[in-house]
């Protein structure tokens, strides 16, 4: 695997900052998981790197690196069916309220993937478009969020194994679909997505 230059573990040092990310916002089916990570100020990594551009081999070794040795990580769950009632966009900054809310350790500042949060508590927080290929903390928070979503999708694989959830981990791939049009929708597909809408199909 080629390896970059380190990431910088936070942009406010001293402040105990919480990067956070999501993972599954464009799945068809499942929760929405997301992540908070305080890592130390003297953190690093050279294999850390957003979690899309790792295998999945290297993101669970980079799990538990994260795990070792981050003063603090938590990861926060929305349901399939709290998605439909309050949209994917609220579902997946809910998540990460949850998972800043489990968090062991009060963080200072906050750092989101992405352009768009909401305030949690009166932390101050920043918005970092593409911040996990940027921030080692978003990038640790993009592999936690990704690894236990995997893991979640995995589980619920073996009670519907028509879906493939175990390869495609919900996201619209044209088998998922081809199995949705077959099968029908299952209690864990979100019902307010287009789930047949084949311009939004993935070839996996």
């Amino acid at each position: 695997m080629k390896q970059h230059n380190p990431l910088p573990p936070c942009l406010k040092a001293g402040l105990n900052e919480a990067g956070c990310d999501e993972a599954g916002r464009g799945c068809l089916a499942g929760p929405v998981y997301a992540a908070a990570v305080i890592l130390p100020p003297d953190y690093s990594n050279p294999l850390l790197n957003d979690s899309k551009q790792l295998s999945e081999k290297h993101r669970y070794q980079l799990r538990a690196d994260i795990e070792a040795h981050a003063l603090a990580w938590a990861v926060g769950v929305v349901t399939a069916d709290e998605i439909d009632q309050i949209n994917i966009l609220n579902a997946s900054i809910l998540a990460m309220h949850r998972a800043l809310d489990a968090l062991t350790v009060i963080p200072g500042h906050i750092v989101v993937d992405g352009n768009r949060f909401k305030p949690w508590r009166d932390i101050a927080w920043q918005t970092v478009v593409k911040g996990d290929g940027k921030l080692a903390n978003i990038a640790a928070a993009s592999i936690l969020a990704k690894t236990y979503r995997d893991d979640e999708m995995r589980r619920l694989h073996a009670d519907y194994p028509m879906y493939a959830w175990d390869v495609n981990k919900g996201y619209p791939t044209r088998a998922h679909r081809d199995a949705i049009s077959r099968y029908g929708a299952s209690p864990h597909h979100r019902m307010s997505f287009r789930l047949l809408d084949t311009q939004l199909t993935l070839d996996l």
